[in-house]
């Protein structure tokens, strides 16, 4: 397993076979086209070259629009679908299906309409409703609003404010006005909505009290009709709107069954977009094109066979190194190692001339989760889960790679259970005893477990620790080494495997010579060697310094991160029997299974969480530390990738 070996392509075409030629390359889906250094680099050749034209902004358009009558369907016609339902498989021919696009085109564009429809109809409701509102509190004055009163009487519509004291206002009006009347009509939260009814010749001295109290006329005053006979025409307009509004979803349910043909147009149109994306890193001198772009090596025949079909001329070269930063990267990996692509491509992918990480930290990964989980029931679940995601939802991407995930640990959880001799904690022996007191079954077989050899297991995880860093650093002695740098792998990786193995010989006074530890003193002289070949004057001794402190800080500290294995190990055992002991307290088989498997779920989902995430701590710091290079950009070909739809492979 490895980084996939990848050929620069650069091609020229006639400009006529622009697309087909791209409909082909998204066929075959093995090319990654970049930006042309052509058109930045050589300004002559640019003076010739352009971008090329595409209808981009109008697929995008059609995309929204597709995006857009889907959502409108999944409200007005929702459909009831199992979350595990396998996605509808159809063929190339059919997805690239330029008339069925169009018709689905055109059924969104008719859903669309509809919805906008319903929105108008619904904002024309609003406004009624805000109107009716409105109108609400002058129900109980039966005169027409727009009514000024008589030739001598005159009529004053008006609101105060909430906290106005109606009985003090009225006195003060009547003060100031003798021949008037304050009726109090509503009132609310806000306001009080009044009537005043006063003689013309003290309709000023009435407003001028009226005012003091924050009085201002009603905005409804001059509208023709009373309240109610407003009211009621409103409510019959707001019925129709209803009406309207009830035709125009029944007309969007009618098109529920169109939803499959969108989705499909959706997955359509997703491949058009890429394409035209595709067209806009082309560059053109009218009758021709030029593309310039990467291949998997693997594929190489396949994309040859390809451009037979067209009038092209092309070269496929190795990568230099000053283009490696440039190269994009694709991970070989077998079933077993290809979902910790997540853990990689969580972390960062591979420089193109580092080392595939998975292959080398599928076993570690896999290894330390199990350890951590240590569970037959959890390790039968995660089994289960993972077959359940794979083989029936039949997941691609993150989720597949989860699903592997899972299936690989829940071997591992396995294993270690059935060493630990934990099954959902001590579960078994709990019920065994409630169901028969005299049961001779106290624990399950188990070569330890983790509350009563808990120092054997901390051991056993710095130990398992200190191989995986020992493997890192072998690693990269293997990689520096293959780069030319031996020396470099010598003084700063080889040496302290001297030192280490010397520090050993001696504890056990192997190798001795004189009361000398040989080993520990060669180990000793190349540290102090190679770590001030470079300094010079007084910088030689606070380089050796620093070089003895960083390495056996880091050596222990590195390694003692791994005691995380048996902390989790020993936490998800004791929450465990925690609640299958608090089950066990109420002495009855069934509230006992009850609490049991509710504090086992939650054990099990805090566990796999906080399993990953120091499983992964482990791997990125720890390991990935001592030997990767990272820095490496997705290998992302025009290739046919779909949401909603399967693709049967179609050979041209």
């Amino acid at each position: 397993m490895s980084i996939v070996k990848m050929k620069r392509i650069r091609l020229i075409a006639l400009a006529q076979d622009r697309d087909a030629l791209l409909s082909s390359l998204l066929h075959v889906g093995c090319v990654e086209i970049s930006e042309p250094e052509l058109y930045s680099a050589d300004e002559d050749q640019a003076a010739l070259l352009q971008r090329d034209t595409t209808d981009l902004a109008r697929v995008k358009g059609d995309l929204v629009q597709l995006s857009s009558a889907l959502q409108v369907l999944g409200k007005y016609a929702p459909q009831k679908k199992s979350l595990f339902a396998p996605r509808r498989s159809v063929s190339e021919r059919e997805l690239l299906d330029r008339d069925t696009m169009a018709e689905s085109l055109k059924k969104a564009e008719s859903i669309n309409d509809h919805a906008k429809t319903i929105g108008q109809l619904t904002a024309r409701r609003t406004r009624l409703n805000a109107e009716i509102l409105a109108l609400r509190p002058w129900e109980s004055f039966d005169l027409p609003l727009n009514e000024k009163g008589t030739k001598q009487v005159s009529i004053l519509l008006g609101t105060v404010p909430n906290n106005a004291d109606i009985h003090l206002l009225s006195g003060t009006v009547a003060e100031a006005a003798e021949a008037s009347e304050v009726k109090l009509l509503s009132s609310d939260r806000e306001q009080h909505c009044l009537e005043v009814l006063v003689h013309r010749s003290q309709e000023h001295a009435a407003l001028e009290a009226l005012r003091t109290f924050g009085f201002s006329f009603s905005p409804l005053r001059d509208l023709p009709g009373t309240a109610a006979d407003n009211i009621r025409r409103l409510e019959d307009k707001l019925k129709k709107l209803e009406q309207e509004q009830e035709q125009e979803a029944e007309a969007i349910k009618a098109m529920g069954a169109a939803r499959a043909q969108l989705e499909l147009c959706i997955d359509s149109v997703q491949q058009i977009l890429a394409t035209e994306s595709t067209k806009e890193r082309l560059l053109t001198g009218g009758a021709i094109i030029y593309l310039d772009g990467w291949v998997d090596e693997p594929n190489v025949s396949k994309l040859e066979k390809a451009l037979a079909e067209f009038d092209c001329a092309y070269e496929l070269l190795d990568p230099t190194p000053e283009e490696y930063p440039k190269v994009p990267i694709k991970l070989k990996n077998t079933a077993l190692t290809r979902p910790l692509n997540m853990v990689t491509e969580m972390y960062s992918l591979p420089a193109y001339d580092g080392v595939d990480p998975n292959p080398l930290m599928a076993p570690f990964f896999v290894l330390f989760f199990g350890m951590m989980m240590a569970d037959m029931a959890y390790g039968l679940i995660m089994i289960i889960g993972g077959w359940f995601i794979l083989n029936v939802m039949k997941a691609k991407g993150s989720m597949a790679h989860i699903g592997g995930l899972g299936y690989l640990c829940g071997f591992s959880t396995l294993v270690f259970g059935a060493l630990t001799g934990g099954f959902f904690g001590d579960f078994i022996p709990q019920i065994a005893k409630l169901i028969n007191p005299d049961t001779t079954l106290t624990a399950l077989p188990a070569l330890f477990t983790p509350l009563e050899d808990t120092i054997a297991i901390l051991i056993g995880s710095l130990v398992l620790g200190f191989i995986q860093i020992i493997t890192g650093l072998a690693i990269s002695v293997v990689r520096k080494t293959q780069k030319g740098d031996f020396i470099d792998a010598l003084f700063n990786e080889i040496t302290w495997w001297i030192i280490l193995a010397g520090a050993a010989l001696a504890i056990f006074g192997i190798g001795n010579i004189a009361g000398v530890p040989v080993v520990l003193v060669v180990g000793g002289l190349m540290l102090a060697i190679g770590g001030t070949r470079k300094a010079k004057g007084f910088g030689k001794v606070t380089s050796l310094v620093g070089l003895v402190y960083n390495g056996i800080s880091g050596f222990f500290s590195d390694t003692f991160s791994y005691a995380r294995l048996m902390a989790l190990m020993l936490a998800g055992s004791v929450i465990a029997s925690v609640f299958n002991t608090l089950g066990a307290v109420t002495g009855n088989v069934i509230l006992f299974v009850i609490i049991s498997m509710i504090g086992n779920i939650l054990n099990l989902v805090l566990n796999l969480l906080g399993c990953y995430v120091h499983d992964l701590r482990l791997q990125c710091l720890e390991f990935f530390g001592r030997f990767y290079q990272e820095g490496g950009k997705a290998f992302k070909p025009l290739s046919i990738q779909t949401k909603y739809v399967d693709i049967i492979k179609e050979e041209k």
